[in-house]
């Protein structure tokens, strides 16, 4: 490897799949889409992204099911009706250097809610009247999200095995809507992470009781997906690797878990943390910049898989840092990639490897590097500041 280049902008290769650096678009829910269709806009939300230099852009979470939904509004590759429109999203994605990921999901007993920004509650008389009425869930137990939500039905043992099969089913369409890799959501107090906690998931079958009972469904799920989805494209889980609940989900438990993983031929673990009962943009609104990079970090360590760091990663010296130091294989980025779509080519610009404009699309890269040029012959720099 060139150590003169930042081992953030080194590709980075799973399977048969290379990404042209180490960021990725974390998944995150726009609850815009009709009927779960990709359209127009999630054209441009995603494809600014592959233009603002992202390695891996990523879908928010995409319905396995109809009613596996979180809100009204979600996409969904529930039906072979939706390739097309996310056919053209990855072609674009492609087009533009990117490599494109989906995320699969089940809401569990997180389904018939409320848009974040209408509140994140249940669905009342208002979203009613608006013709957005609840939906049946369904969860490990029937103990619902809490007051006022859908009370979910228990899952039998057909119930997930259905369910096990509309994940391996969207794979599969995954794979014909020409995506490169699938991430599955184990974490967020959705579906699969309310069977992995032990403060959600009470039943005292093959589904529950000890770990290896409250792993059972999610290593259902990523066999199941795994089967489907082409030996050549990788595979990512994204996990909360502590749940929030004093009495939760533990990172020892997420250690275990991770190895369990990787048997099943999971490639990389996306390491969040939270979400069992709320929405993390609440629960992690004042944590301090990389509170989750000891998470991926030791389960990096000590589960030998490859990890992605999630939260609060804000500045290019500091997530090149996280690299350095063995703490993740894969920079992940939410909130801040919304703030600055183009956040991969400034952070080149600010490690110093690209003060020419190279690794920009050409059309904007040969106006800047002369517009460059011209500021540093009046003292300036490429932002405006005085040099």
């Amino acid at each position: 490897m060139n150590r003169s280049i930042p081992r953030l902008f080194t590709p980075l290769s799973i399977r048969g799949v290379t990404a042209r650096n180490r960021t990725m678009l974390a998944p995150m829910n726009q609850h815009r889409a009709v009927d779960g269709m990709a359209d127009d806009r999630l054209l441009v939300h995603l494809g600014k992204f592959a233009l603002g230099g992202f390695g891996i852009v990523t879908t928010e979470a995409t319905a396995v099911e109809r009613d596996g939904r979180i809100a009204y509004g979600d996409l969904g590759i529930w039906s072979d009706d939706h390739i097309p429109g996310l056919k053209r999203v990855t072609a674009f994605l492609r087009d533009a250097g990117a490599v494109s990921a989906i995320q699969l999901n089940h809401s569990g007993r997180k389904g018939s809610s409320q848009r974040p920004w209408q509140g994140f509650g249940p669905l009342n008389e208002r979203n009613a009247a608006a013709g957005e009425l609840a939906w049946p869930l369904v969860s490990p137990t029937a103990e619902p999200l809490g007051e006022g939500h859908v009370v979910p039905c228990a899952l039998d043992t057909a119930g997930i095995c259905s369910i096990v099969a509309s994940f391996a089913n969207a794979a599969a369409r995954a794979d014909a809507a020409g995506f490169d890799i699938v991430e599955i959501h184990g974490g967020h107090g959705y579906l699969i992470a309310s069977f992995l906690s032990p403060t959600v998931n009470t039943r005292d079958d093959a589904y529950g009781g000890d770990l290896a009972g409250r792993m059972r469904f999610a290593l259902g799920v990523a066999a199941a997906v795994r089967a489907r989805w082409p030996a050549h494209k990788p595979l990512f889980f994204r996990i909360s690797s502590v749940d929030g609940h004093p009495q939760g989900w533990t990172i020892d438990d997420s250690i275990v878990f991770a190895k369990a993983l990787k048997e099943t031929g999971v490639d990389l673990v996306d390491c969040s943390s939270g979400g069992l009962r709320q929405s993390t943009a609440l629960e992690n609104a004042q944590r301090l910049p990389g509170y989750q990079v000891p998470y991926a970090a030791a389960i990096r360590r000590e589960a030998d898989i490859a990890t992605g760091a999630v939260g609060l990663i804000l500045k290019p010296h500091q997530a090149e840092d996280i690299l350095a130091q063995g703490h993740a294989d894969l920079i992940i980025l939410g909130r801040q990639a919304l703030y600055d779509p183009y956040w991969p080519l400034h952070a080149a610009q600010a490690l110093g490897i690209d003060p020419e404009f190279e690794t920009w699309d050409e059309s904007a890269g040969w106006w800047l590097a002369r517009r460059r040029k011209g500021l540093e012959a009046i003292g300036l720099d490429g932002t405006g500041e005085e040099i």
